[in-house]
């Protein structure tokens, strides 16, 4: 039986895993390749010596731009054997970024695979290399070594002889490779309104991550699950972890599409698959499609239980929708780059729960809701979402950004708002950063696009505030229409959306005129980015904000209903 008080790494967990789940499968890739977790555990070991004779130990720092395929857990997995602190980056990323992290990580190692979808990473890594850093290339597989070679765990040494990584302030956290404590582990957030932040992370913070996402969720060993978004997110080694403490395989996917990935699970009987809000959009879209062309056909994915995911909100209409068509559970959490499981629906929380909630806190997360003067918010009382926990992260790369946000009270300030209800469960309904001040009134961007979405002839939206001489900020929503296969400015019925229909829409649901929309603009598709592919509003806040509120396309010829 798993026992989390005899596992501290993420290497003690793969050796526990692999003894007693010898010869059971691990992974399935797309071409139908199955490894087993004794088999996994033996490919990391025979590559963590192939690093090593690179170079890279204890405390090295190993930046990594990689596809999601087997081989890069394996190589992570490697990187975690031999303690070196490993900052793994989205595909996505190019110089601005990578340029960033390569600087501000102290990078001495970077792992690319050459030429990938027809970008030349080791090219781009080369040109960005400063002195020093060695730009390693695993498009020839993984280096491999004698696994003799390789020290055992509890004799690697710390490197910087007290806190694992040369940092200041966290004395007796951790005394070395083999002690979860140390940090193994940075992530970088998306950076999409600022310089990108580290975040440092533990082997224990991750694995206590893995465990409050495989509890709620009810995963065994029973089930077969999917790693279809990328492995460089902070949830892939979670899931992975998840894998290891409850035994169960996945298939792992390369680049996702919902038709191809949907084949896949048909063949491999999936149970769990999931991602993000794109995601459930995607296999609904793609369920219809496919029912359409062959009525009889039956269910998208026969085998699944349920659809998992975070990362950005869960429209309560999208809910509804996903789980009638997919005949599944969609269960929705929380989470982000500094704390990877925060809240998590069950499979058998009620359809109210799961369509209005992002669940309950996990086992180890305290979250507590403050008001704006730092005091506890009741029961019900909207507030910022705060936290503790074991999952928490350990500090920011930069000492001035932790100071800011963490309380004296030793809670973490997400910067997202919501409140507990009497049943324990989490609602957001917003950012900090993501309310519009109009004339002095806070307004939810949320709470808008939740209910400008209920408009039939809405697909997406995103709420912004533009700068505005009189109010301050005006609320914009940028909106693509429904049903007209992608040409704007139309309806469900082919006519155009005005500001003043979708006003009276808003209007006759309860809307107070402070919060209606001023500005409405019409697109074809709302620009997306990062691995989770959410919403980029500052994209759309440059787009617009040269626009008066009668300006945009669709937008009628008058102010909206909001204007003095």
């Amino acid at each position: 039986m798993f026992d989390p008080a005899r596992i501290h790494t993420l290497w003690d967990l793969v050796e526990y895993r692999a003894r007693v789940s010898a010869g059971r499968p691990m992974f399935f890739d797309e071409d139908g390749r199955s490894v087993t977790f004794d088999e996994v555990r033996d490919e990391a070991v025979r590559a963590a010596a192939g690093f090593r004779g690179l170079g890279i130990g204890a405390g090295t720092r190993v930046v990594w731009q990689l596809p999601t395929r087997i081989e890069t857990v394996v190589a992570s997995l490697a990187l975690a054997r031999l303690g070196a602190v490993q900052t793994p980056v989205l595909h996505l990323h190019r110089e601005r970024e990578v340029g960033f992290i390569l600087a501000e990580s102290a990078a001495e190692f970077v792992l690319v695979p050459g030429v990938w979808r027809g970008f030349d990473y080791g090219a781009m890594a080369r040109k960005l290399a400063g002195d020093g850093v060695r730009v390693v290339s695993l498009e020839g597989g993984l280096p491999a070594g004698d696994p003799d070679a390789v020290p055992d765990p509890a004799a690697v040494p710390d490197p910087a002889g007290g806190d694992g990584d040369g940092g200041d302030g966290d004395e007796g956290r951790g005394s070395g490779a083999g002690d979860g404590g140390r940090t193994a582990w940075i992530y970088y957030t998306s950076g999409t309104t600022a310089s990108p932040k580290g975040v440092e992370h533990t082997d224990a913070s991750l694995i206590a991550g893995g465990v409050g996402l495989a509890t709620a969720l009810g995963m065994s060993a029973d089930d077969i699950g999917s790693i279809a978004f990328p492995y460089a997110h902070v949830a892939g080694p979670d899931y992975v972890i998840a894998m290891l403490v409850s035994g169960f395989p996945a298939v792992v996917l390369e680049t996702f599409e919902a038709g191809r990935a949907a084949a896949v699970y048909r063949r491999r009987g999936v149970t769990m698959a999931g991602g993000s809000t794109a995601f459930y959009q995607a296999f609904l879209t793609e369920s219809r499609r496919y029912r359409a062309q062959s009525p009889a056909a039956g269910r998208l994915i026969p085998s699944l239980r349920l659809l998992s995911g975070g990362g950005a909100p869960l429209p309560p209409e999208l809910y509804a929708e996903a789980a009638r068509e997919l005949d599944c559970a969609i269960v929705h959490g929380y989470g982000m780059t500094e704390c990877p499981m925060i809240a998590m629906g069950t499979p058998y929380d009620s359809d109210e729960q799961l369509g209005r909630t992002v669940g309950r806190p996990v086992a180890g997360a305290e979250v507590r809701i403050v008001r704006a003067d730092g005091s506890a918010a009741g029961t019900g009382e909207p507030g910022e979402v705060t936290l503790k926990g074991t999952m928490l992260f350990r500090r920011y790369t930069d000492p001035a950004l932790t100071g800011r946000a963490f309380d004296e009270d030793g809670y973490f300030h997400t910067g997202d708002l919501g409140y507990l209800r009497p049943d324990g469960h989490l609602v957001l309904t917003g950012r900090l950063k993501d309310i519009i001040i109009r004339k002095g009134e806070n307004i939810s961007a949320q709470e808008i696009e939740d209910l400008v979405r209920t408009h039939p002839a809405v697909d997406e939206v995103a709420v912004i505030g533009l700068p505005d001489r009189e109010r301050g900020e005006r609320v914009c929503a940028v909106v693509t229409p429904a049903g007209v296969g992608g040409s704007a400015g139309g309806g469900v019925d082919g006519g155009p959306l005005t500001l003043a229909a979708l006003t009276a829409h808003l209007r006759a649901a309860g809307v107070m005129t402070q919060k209606l929309p001023e500005q409405l603009e019409i697109t074809d598709e709302l620009p997306r980015g990062g691995p989770l592919n959410k919403v980029l509003k500052t994209v759309l806040r440059a787009r617009y904000a040269g626009r008066g509120p009668e300006a945009g396309p669709g937008a009628g010829r008058e102010a909206g209903p909001g204007a003095p």
